[in-house]
C-alpha cells in the first residue's frame, strides 16, 4: 500500500515573488476596497486603520522592515524546498484553491480531484501580463514557466481518490483537463504553479492536484468538512493499491488581505499539536477572503491526523504593507 513519509505547507502570495520595494504599489487598491475582512466584520481601510492604531503598524511599514521580511521569506522557501528535496517522494498530492483561473462563477465545485494525463503549464502572454495589476505580473512571471511544460500527474491515484470519495460520502468534481477559467489566464493555477516553481524548484514528481472551493459562496465547504475530507484522502492513499511514498502539501494562507497575528498562532498552535477539534471549529465567517486559504492547510491537517508525522514551523512572517494591517501573513512547515 501507499504510505504517506512528507508534509509541507506553504504561503504562495504575490508578497513572496515581488521586490519589497513593490509592496506599497498595492495600498491604493486597498485604500479603494470597501469590504476588507477582519475578524468576522468588514471595514473600509480607514476604519482599519482607526480600529488598529494602538497597534502601532506604521512601525511595520517601512522599506528596511519589508527588506527584512522579504528574506526571511524567500530562506524559508529554500528550506521548504531543501527538505522536499531531501525526503523526495515518488508521488505527491497537492491541495490548493483556484480563483476563477479553472472554473468560471457559473461552475464552482467545492471539492474537486483532478485525475488527467498531466497539468500544462503554458506561459503568461504580454497582453494577459498587461491586464494585472501593479505587482502582480511579477509574481505571475514567478509561479509560471518560460516555456511550455507538461507536468506530470497521477491518473491512477487521482481517480482512486475520487471513487473512494465517492463510496464515503464525498461527491466530489473531477477533471481530466484545466479548462481556462473566468479571468482567462490559460495558465497552471497560482496555488500549484507556486509548488512547481519554488519547491518542487522546476523538478516535479507525479501528482494529483486537489482543489478546495475555499473562496466562493455559497458552497464554500466548513472547515470541519474540510477535516473530514483531509481524512477521507488519507484513507484513499492507503489503500491505493502501490508501494510508493507520497508527500502531501498545502498552498496558500494565511491571514490576508488583512494580517491577524492573535489568530494565525492560535491556528498554527492548533496545527502542530493536531488538534483538529480547534481547527474543525474556526467560525467560517473569519476564514473568508485570501484568509480562507487556511482551510487548504486544515485539509492536510486533515490528512496527516491519519499519520505518525508531527508538525516543524519553519517560519510565520507576517508582511505587513500599510498602516490599517494590510498585506499578507506568510508561513512555512513540514510534517517528518
Amino acid at each position: 500500500m501507499a504510505r504517506i513519509t512528507l508534509g509541507l505547507a506553504t504561503s504562495h502570495g504575490p508578497m513572496l515573488s515581488v521586490r519589497p520595494e513593490s509592496w506599497p504599489e498595492r495600498v491604493k487598491a486597498d485604500r479603494a476596497n470597501p469590504r476588507h475582512f477582519f475578524r468576522g466584520r468588514t471595514y473600509t481601510f480607514d476604519e482599519l486603520v482607526a480600529l488598529r492604531k494602538h497597534e502601532n503598524l506604521s512601525q511595520q511599514v517601512s522599506l528596511p522592515v519589508f527588506r527584512d521580511r522579504h528574506a526571511q521569506c524567500r530562506l524559508a522557501i529554500a528550506t521548504l524546498g531543501d527538505v522536499f528535496e531531501t525526503n523526495r517522494p515518488d508521488v505527491a498530492v497537492v491541495v490548493g484553491n483556484d480563483q476563477m483561473e479553472v472554473f468560471t462563477r457559473d461552475h464552482v465545485p467545492a471539492f474537486a480531484v483532478f485525475w488527467g494525463d498531466f497539468v500544462e503549464g503554458i506561459p503568461r502572454t504580454a497582453e494577459f501580463l498587461a491586464t494585472l495589476p501593479p505587482g502582480i505580473a511579477e509574481a505571475e512571471l514567478d509561479r509560471t514557466p518560460a516555456e511550455y511544460t507538461q507536468y506530470p500527474t497521477l491518473p491512477g491515484l487521482g481517480r482512486h481518490i475520487i471513487e473512494y470519495g465517492m463510496r464515503h460520502g464525498f461527491d466530489v468534481g473531477q477533471l481530466t483537463r484545466l479548462t481556462t477559467g473566468e479571468i482567462r489566464s490559460n495558465a497552471v493555477p497560482h496555488a500549484w504553479g507556486f509548488v512547481y516553481r519554488r519547491i518542487m524548484r522546476d523538478s516535479v514528481v507525479p501528482h494529483v492536484p486537489i482543489f478546495v472551493n475555499t473562496f466562493y459562496p455559497p458552497n464554500q465547504p466548513l472547515s470541519a468538512r474540510c477535516v473530514e475530507f483531509g481524512r477521507m484522502i488519507a484513507r484513499a492513499i492507503a489503500s491505493w493499491p502501490s508501494h510508493q511514498t507520497v508527500a502531501v502539501i498545502a498552498s496558500g494562507g494565511l491571514t490576508h488581505w488583512v494580517v491577524d497575528e492573535v489568530f494565525d498562532h492560535a491556528v498554527l498552535e492548533a496545527l502542530k499539536s493536531g488538534n483538529l477539534s480547534a481547527l474543525s471549529e474556526i467560525p467560517e465567517e473569519i476564514l473568508q477572503a485570501g484568509t480562507s486559504e487556511i482551510k487548504n492547510w486544515i485539509t492536510v491537517a486533515g490528512i496527516l491526523a491519519e499519520t505518525s508525522l508531527r508538525m516543524n514551523l519553519v517560519d510565520y512572517v507576517p508582511c505587513y504593507r500599510s498602516e490599517a494591517g494590510t498585506g499578507n501573513a506568510m508561513a512555512f512547515a513540514f510534517w517528518r
